[in-house]
């Protein structure tokens, strides 16, 4: 049996760190192209020299069949705070999260670690889960037999997914029954929008874009039309927990609420800048922003767009502070390397990359509900929904 070799890949990784770093401070006071060249140089040997160490003197058996990702994640991580190297099955995860169209049950989950199980805060419309009968508030406790408790929340949610036209069998706690169900893993329009009346007013809806992927602006349109079409005259735009997503996506919906400027100005490393504009039509309803210390990158670009314009009142929390924009470039062997290359400023204010977006009116959550999961606030429990409300009642 091989051995494994972390202490290898350890101390490659911390090298590389640690030259990396005297790259990027050299780099600073002299860029020239030559001497980015000897710096990768001088990495190269400085490996070779190690790995020469090793396969020369090292008293166990090497493999290396992670070394050189865990080497190139070391370079990227240590020179991009987002930036992410991905082998070519992760890149094909990331790109299937962003699709429209996925492929399971079709849950919002959350992880109640007293119990040890998996609670269902959402089911979407039309999804497996849906046509099974799970319902909002189901506790999952095994999956195929194996308890969440023994297999762990990762583990259990792994299992969970699986190919279109198989069954899984989940253990349901609903209330003081026990019961189990199949369900059919089967494509499903992933939900990233959801919506309803305010049992507040009926004159105010409430929506909250959990992400912005490539099916959320029609999700997000649909809901507004819904919504006016119900007798909504406001409404209010939760973007909590946001971390984010497609910026064609976020552009899309700022397009269609802000009026005629610019929605975002791109800003590539030779301080090029590109301003992406929003035609004449416009939302005409009265809006309230909520955000909070998790609602990050294109969930901040909507919350400082729609703030620059004056044209909600927003309510929360400093957000996460992101304001960069990544790009995806496959490599030669199929894997991928998502890298920060611009900078996205807000239609008139600065960028708030490390700072945040500071809301209109400060609110925190009150008592119990810090520390509860936002899917299970009510309108009663939720002090900054509460807070937004009240202000669309003036």
């Amino acid at each position: 049996m091989k051995k494994k070799l972390p202490i290898w890949v350890t101390f490659a990784v911390g090298v590389l760190t640690a030259i990396i770093t005297f790259q990027i401070t050299y780099v600073a006071i002299d860029s020239s192209y030559d001497r980015r060249e000897k710096d990768v140089s001088d990495i190269v040997l400085k490996l070779e020299e190690i790995m020469d160490i090793y396969h020369t003197s090292y008293i166990g058996e090497l493999d290396e069949s992670n070394a050189v990702e865990n080497v190139v994640n070391g370079y990227v991580v240590s020179v991009d705070k987002y930036g992410r190297y991905m082998t070519e099955e992760e890149y094909a995860d990331m790109m299937t999260d962003y699709a429209a169209q996925l492929v399971g049950i079709g849950i919002h989950i959350i992880y109640d670690a007293d119990d040890a199980v998996i609670e269902v805060v959402n089911v979407m419309p039309g999804s497996p889960s849906e046509k099974a009968g799970l319902a909002f508030g189901d506790r999952i406790a095994a999956v195929d037999g194996e308890s969440v408790a023994e297999l762990g929340y990762q583990p259990a949610v792994d299992r969970v997914k699986g190919a279109v036209g198989t069954t899984v069998t989940l253990t349901i706690e609903r209330g003081s029954e026990t019961f189990d169900v199949g369900v059919m893993r089967d494509t499903f329009t992933e939900q990233t929008v959801i919506h309803r009346v305010t049992d507040t007013s009926p004159e105010i809806g409430y929506v909250r874009i959990l992400s912005f992927d490539s099916g959320t602006p029609a999700q997000f349109k649909s809901a507004v039309e819904e919504l006016q079409t119900q007798g909504c005259t406001s409404l209010v735009l939760d973007v909590r927990g946001n971390p984010g997503g497609l910026l064609d996506s976020v552009v899309e919906i700022l397009d269609y609420v802000l009026p005629e400027g610019p929605i975002v100005r791109l800003i590539d490393a030779n301080d090029k800048v590109e301003t992406i504009e929003s035609d004449a039509d416009a939302l005409d309803m009265k809006l309230v922003v909520i955000c909070d210390a998790n609602t990050a990158s294109a969930g901040e670009l909507f919350t400082s767009a729609i703030k620059d314009y004056h044209y909600a009142t927003v309510i929360g929390t400093v957000t996460y502070g992101k304001g960069t924009v990544q790009s995806i470039r496959r490599l030669p062997d199929g894997d991928a390397l998502s890298y920060s290359y611009k900078m996205y400023d807000p239609p008139y204010s600065d960028n708030y990359e490390g700072i945040g977006v500071t809301p209109d009116i400060i609110v925190e959550q009150d008592g119990e509900a810090k520390n509860v999961n936002i899917f299970k606030l009510t309108e009663e429990t939720d002090t900054q929904l509460h807070a937004a409300i009240a202000e669309l009642l003036k």
